[in-house]
């Protein structure tokens, strides 16, 4: 299989593990700069050319397609779709992760949990917003802004204002959430393939931060999700519209409420906080179910459950047979029913080469009148 993997940095350690992953499964894989393409949108045949090379012929492509560069990178994949080639991610989908409330809003209409979010266009409606959302302390967030970028907390009411005039000001858009104490600074991520958690991780802000993003310090560990959150995770991924996803679940006092759908998940911070290799076929089987690879509990329990199939066995090979052997020659009893079968059987055979074949076929059939 051909795949193209859409990305600025073949370098980038999620990029690299692609390749790698890809090569191991035997597939051909290369590496094209969204920016790099140029396209000729026509009726019949569009095309996608790249450095003076036209681009065809892939079977999948993976888009990784930074926040900065969304609208041509997702005009670029509607490209390849429009050829054919299958999208990891579609690109409508990726359009609607990149706009925290357009996603907010489809979230919202499936039913899933999510923190109190308000927006307004107009400054007189500021006082009403921020009531709205519960009063300060607030989260006001950039609509296009990403790992922790463009994120204010604001604990009163007056920086609030003061956060929401300058966000005016630069004519940029907003929105205001309230704010979840109750998480402490931390949330969980949640890696979504193909409507399955794969792998899930808690990740917690540096001191004094509220933003638990990794690119600003925060930290990294492995998580027990419950049953709630794993379907909540699954929902907001299907109500996106994307394969692969990663959601941002704040654990509130009224159950998980998802902070944000990420159309590029990184995978460094996953793999190194769960141990686990994002392509399952690198995992080694025979490894995984020996018992020097799992856990002690279940090395006893491999042991135990050998050792009880080995004295089953055992038995087996040892025990008497509980039914007696027949003798050799004919029983007794049987052998006197035997030799009246035998003669009854010759006097039938007599008895119809005596009457001949020709009795037997005008015999009239069985419950008709004329055989009473």
């Amino acid at each position: 299989m051909r795949i193209a993997i859409l990305s600025r940095n073949p370098r980038l350690y999620s990029t690299r593990r692609l390749i790698e992953a890809a090569t191991e499964r035997g597939h051909e894989t290369r590496v094209l700069d969204p920016l790099r393409c140029y396209m000729n949108v026509a009726t019949s045949h569009p095309e996608i050319h790249f450095r003076g090379q036209k681009i065809e012929d892939y079977d999948a492509v993976i888009p990784r397609i930074g926040a900065s560069i969304t609208f041509y990178g997702t005009a670029v994949l509607r490209q390849f779709e429009m050829l054919g080639t299958f999208p990891l991610n579609e690109s409508v989908a990726i359009s609607r992760s990149r706009d925290k409330l357009r996603s907010m809003q489809l979230l919202s209409r499936k039913g899933i949990g999510m923190p109190v979010t308000g927006i307004a266009h107009s400054p007189d409606d500021t006082d009403d917003l921020l009531k709205l959302v519960g009063g300060a302390p607030v989260v006001i967030k950039l609509l296009e802004g990403t790992q922790g970028v463009g994120v204010v907390l604001a604990e009163t009411r007056q920086a609030a204002e003061s956060v929401i005039d300058a966000f005016r000001g630069l004519n940029a858009h907003f929105l205001v959430q309230e704010y979840v104490k109750e998480a402490g600074g931390a949330d969980i991520r949640c890696f979504v393939i193909d409507g399955k958690v794969v792998a899930s991780m808690k990740r917690q802000g540096k001191e004094g931060e509220f933003r638990s993003n990794l690119h600003r310090g925060g930290s990294a560990e492995l998580v027990r999700i419950t049953p709630v959150e794993r379907a909540t995770a699954v929902r907001a991924a299907a109500a996106v519209g994307l394969n692969v996803a990663g959601v941002d679940i704040l654990r509130s006092r009224h159950g998980p409420a998802v902070l944000e759908v990420n159309s590029s998940p990184g995978l460094e911070g996953i793999e190194n906080a769960t141990k686990k290799d994002r392509n399952p076929r690198r995992r080694n089987k025979r490894h995984r179910n020996h018992p020097s690879a799992a856990q002690p509990a279940a090395a006893e329990a491999h042991a135990r459950h050998a050792a009880r199939r080995a004295d089953r066995q055992h038995l087996r090979r040892t025990a008497p047979d509980p039914v007696p052997a027949r003798p050799a020659g004919p029983e007794p009893e049987l052998s006197g029913l035997r030799a009246r079968l035998a003669r009854c059987a010759a006097r039938i055979r007599i008895h119809a080469r005596g009457a001949g074949a020709r009795v037997t076929r005008d015999r009239p059939p069985y419950g008709s009148r004329a055989s009473h």
